[in-house]
C-alpha cells in the first residue's frame, strides 16, 4: 500500500485492488463514473479493480452494489464517486503541472482490450442494454483552481480530446473499424474542482489552463498505455 499527499488536502492511496483519493473536505466533482456520476459534492474518488466479466458467470452484481459494499467495508465516510476497471492498478501513471499558482494532477489507469473509435458499430444493439467493464482507460483529474460548472464541462471535453490525441500518437487501432481508436468502450473520467483563489471560467484550447490540462492527460495516458502494453 502506498499513501501520499497530492495537494494540501488530498491523499492518494494505491493498492493492487484500488486507487483511492481521499478529500479532507467535499469537492465539486463532475464524472461519468458508474457510481455517483454526474455533478456531485464528493469526499472520495475510487477506481476499483474488478475481474473481467464473463458471460458464463451465473451471478452478475451491479457496479453500484459492488462499489457501495467496497467503500463501506473500507469505512470511507461521506459520498464516494466510483469507477471500475479490469486493468491492472500497476498501469497507474500520474502527471502534474503547476503554473501561475494553479496545479493540475492527472491520474490514469489503462487497458485496451476493447479499444474503439467513436462511431464504431456498437456491440450492444438495445438503447438500454448494460455493458460489461473490460479494458478501460480511467482518468481522474484534480486541480487546485476553482472552476465554474461550465468550465468543468469544458475541461472534460478537452481531457477527452487529449486522450484521443494520445491514442492517435501511439497508433492504437480499433479492431472494429481498423481506424485510429479514440478510447475504449467503457472509459470513465472524473474532474475534481479545487478551492484555490484562482478562478477558472474558461478552459478551452485557447487558454493556458486548457493547454496545461491537455498536456497532463496526454502524458499520463501515453505513459499508462506504454506500461500496460
Amino acid at each position: 500500500m502506498k499513501i501520499k499527499s497530492l495537494t494540501q488536502d488530498i491523499q492518494l492511496e494505491c493498492t493492487s485492488t484500488h486507487i483511492h483519493i481521499g478529500l479532507e473536505r467535499s469537492h465539486l466533482v463532475i464524472s461519468s463514473a458508474v457510481w455517483n456520476g454526474g455533478f456531485v459534492r464528493a469526499d472520495h474518488i475510487v477506481n476499483l479493480k474488478v475481474e473481467k466479466h464473463s458471460d458464463e458467470s451465473p451471478i452478475y452484481e451491479s457496479p453500484e452494489v459492488t462499489l457501495n459494499r467496497y467503500c463501506t467495508n473500507h469505512e470511507w465516510k461521506g459520498l464516494s464517486v466510483g469507477m471500475m476497471t479490469a486493468a491492472s492498478m500497476e498501469s497507474l501513471r500520474i502527471s502534474n503541472c503547476a503554473k501561475q499558482g494553479v496545479e493540475i494532477i492527472t491520474l490514469v489507469t489503462s487497458g485496451l482490450a476493447n479499444a474503439r473509435r467513436a462511431g464504431d458499430y456498437a456491440d450492444y444493439r438495445e438503447m438500454t442494454e448494460l455493458q460489461a467493464e473490460v479494458g478501460t482507460i480511467n482518468t481522474i483529474i484534480l486541480t487546485t483552481a476553482s472552476l465554474t460548472p461550465s468550465a468543468m464541462v469544458e475541461a472534460i471535453v478537452i481531457a477527452t480530446e487529449a486522450k484521443a490525441v494520445a491514442l492517435q500518437d501511439l497508433g492504437i487501432l480499433s479492431p472494429i473499424s481498423n481506424n485510429i481508436a479514440t478510447g475504449t468502450g467503457t472509459d470513465a473520467i472524473a474532474l475534481v474542482g479545487g478551492y484555490g483563489s484562482k478562478g477558472i471560467q474558461y478552459c478551452g484550447k485557447h487558454t493556458l489552463f486548457g493547454e496545461s490540462l491537455a498536456h497532463t492527460v496526454i502524458e499520463s495516458v501515453t505513459s499508462s498505455i506504454q506500461r500496460a502494453s
